[in-house]
């Protein structure tokens, strides 16, 4: 009992750093960044962020959202980017257990947080992550012996064939573009990892949120 709360607690802080990084991507991919170098520094004043300054979930509080040098303000979402991310780790962790799986849904996990911020930005879905997340989704699928890899091919197919009919339709109709290509290898993506069984429910599932979402922001 008490090796599973002291995991749940790694798998939380290992999850506030890995979004502390997400927060990098998210800014610095769109704009073709490094997102290795520099290291982490305020975008107002250029000065590092000191280690002591960039502890995912603390420092922002201790701080109070604002630089130690020009006292320009961090937005909260950079706080709320780790805290999805620690939740979303430990919970898997708790529900999983320690198993090939758990490691392909961190990864999938991971890199739908990113895909999401960077879509709410930019209203583009990276390629470096739905393209390769196809691959790693499928590469899984063989190793894994828990899933099928015949199942996760068809999943790709299945979801990303989906969506490119769509769009396809939509676009011999009205000779508009409708849909992003971003969509159709994402939707490819968690078919890879979730199967072909998956795909109805998740797009269900995203028409519900997506319609909420936009009737928010309207």
């Amino acid at each position: 009992m008490w090796f599973d709360i002291l995991m749940v607690i790694y798998f939380f802080i290992v999850g506030a750093c890995f979004g502390s990084f997400a927060n990098v991507i998210i800014y610095r991919l769109p704009k073709n960044l490094s997102v290795i170098r520099p290291g982490s520094h305020c975008y107002s004043c250029g000065a590092s962020v000191r280690w002591y300054d960039n502890i995912p979930l603390i420092s922002w509080w201790v701080l109070r959202g604002r630089c130690r040098q020009c006292q320009a303000p961090f937005s909260i979402r950079y706080w709320f980017v780790e805290l999805i991310t620690a939740v979303i780790f430990a919970g898997l962790y708790s529900y999983y257990g320690f198993s090939w799986i758990l490691l392909e849904y961190l990864i999938f996990s991971f890199g739908l947080v990113v895909c999401t911020f960077i879509d709410f930005d930019h209203m583009i879905l990276p390629d470096q992550f739905t393209l390769s997340g196809i691959l790693l989704g499928l590469f899984g699928a063989f190793l894994n012996p828990d899933r099928s890899f015949l199942d996760s091919l068809w999943g790709v197919l299945f979801g990303g064939g989906f969506l490119w009919a769509i769009a396809y339709i939509y676009y011999a109709f009205t000779k508009r573009e409708g849909m992003g290509g971003g969509d159709i290898k994402l939707l490819a993506w968690i078919g890879a990892l979730l199967g072909w069984k998956a795909v109805p429910f998740v797009i269900l599932l995203s028409s519900v949120i997506g319609t909420f979402v936009g009737l928010g922001l309207s």
